[in-house]
């Protein structure tokens, strides 16, 4: 007893110090407030959702969903899952180092949510960034390995859209895939007409030398040189090359099926499980078309430059705007409470 004694004062004395009850009061306080701006934030949400459903432009689709054929919805979910497992391989090949899948999965989550409020990928890039500095790579490494991803996707794009006007034109010539395309020639040599040549000419004496100057200084930059050693890097390892040029191909892909399935999801569309590979090149050249606007994360402009797809492949406007409003629901806004609760696991 007297042993333990003696050793109550140092034990005591050893605790972690007391707050106060104003800081403790302070605490609580600050809680229930941003608690409160919170729950306020996700009624407002809802009401505006409401609104928006029930007396707004929405109020059309909606109706439409009555009618949608549900069937197709299971699959939809999957390749919208399956896009965000094929963005985790991509990022392990090009880290080069055998992250976890699963975490590395819940970080694609919540780079998607960050997209969704910063411009041309810079949240997923710096989610991403922060990752791999968390799994040990330093952060010049990580920056470089995330920058050789974002270049990587450039060819594994092209090399997906040959394939697909590739294999349309084999299964069927003169189809849907040479229908679109003489469409979008049609609209941009009418946009071009309506341009009148001299201010033209004048905007491509000024904006070409600038584009040429700034293209000249970036690619002297210290980010262009270690984004360049970083590619080569990857190039001498041939199977992380291969896994991320796959990956990178094989996020589109599956995006690119679940516009598919979105479109023979809905009634009206006049499209069958033939016309699946003009689908496919629907998407690639409206998804590219929608993200040269540096818009967060394509909202407004990809929804228009799909549709406009759509209608080249002879959709009415009615059902391609339901189709693409499905497309974006499941594949980009349904994913972003996912994403929310990764960061916070992740943070964890």
């Amino acid at each position: 007893m007297e042993t333990i004694a003696a050793g109550a004062d140092p034990a005591a004395s050893a605790k972690l110090p007391d707050l106060g009850a104003d800081a403790l009061t302070l605490s609580i306080t600050q809680r229930i407030h941003r608690a409160r701006w919170a729950l306020a934030g996700l009624l407002a949400a809802l009401l505006a959702a409401v609104v928006l459903a029930t007396a707004g432009p929405l109020r059309p689709a909606l109706a439409a969903l009555g009618h949608m054929r549900w069937g197709f919805l299971p699959a939809l979910v999957l390749m919208s899952l399956l896009h965000y497992v094929c963005s985790a391989v991509a990022l392990r090949g090009a880290a080069g180092r055998p992250l976890p899948l699963v975490s590395t999965t819940m970080t694609q989550f919540t780079a998607s949510a960050a997209n969704r409020v910063t411009p041309g990928g810079l949240g997923a890039a710096a989610v991403n960034t922060r990752y791999l500095v968390c799994r040990g790579l330093t952060l010049p490494r990580a920056a470089v390995a995330v920058a050789v991803l974002q270049v990587a996707g450039v060819p594994a794009d092209l090399l997906l859209m040959a394939a697909v006007l590739g294999l349309g034109a084999v299964l069927a010539p003169g189809g849907g895939n040479d229908r679109m395309l003489d469409a979008l020639g049609h609209h941009a040599s009418r946009a071009a007409d309506l341009v009148p040549p001299v201010p033209l000419l004048i905007a491509g004496g000024v904006l070409l030398p600038a584009a040429a100057l700034w293209g000249r200084r970036a690619v002297r930059s210290t980010a262009a040189r270690r984004a360049a050693a970083g590619l080569a890097d990857l190039c001498r390892r041939p199977r992380d090359l291969a896994v991320t040029l796959g990956a990178s191909a094989g996020t589109t892909f599956v995006l690119g099926v679940a516009f598919a399935l979105s479109v023979l999801a809905i009634p009206g569309t006049a499209v069958g499980p033939a016309d699946a590979p003009a689908l496919l090149a629907a998407y690639l050249v409206g998804a590219a078309a929608g993200s040269a606007i540096p818009t967060p994360g394509g909202v407004g402009s990809t929804e228009a430059a799909l549709v406009a797809a759509l209608a080249a492949l002879g959709v009415a406007a009615g059902p391609a705007l339901h189709a693409v409003l499905l497309f974006r629901a499941v594949t980009f806004w349904a994913p972003v409470p996912l994403g929310l609760l990764a960061c916070r696991t992740l943070r964890r």
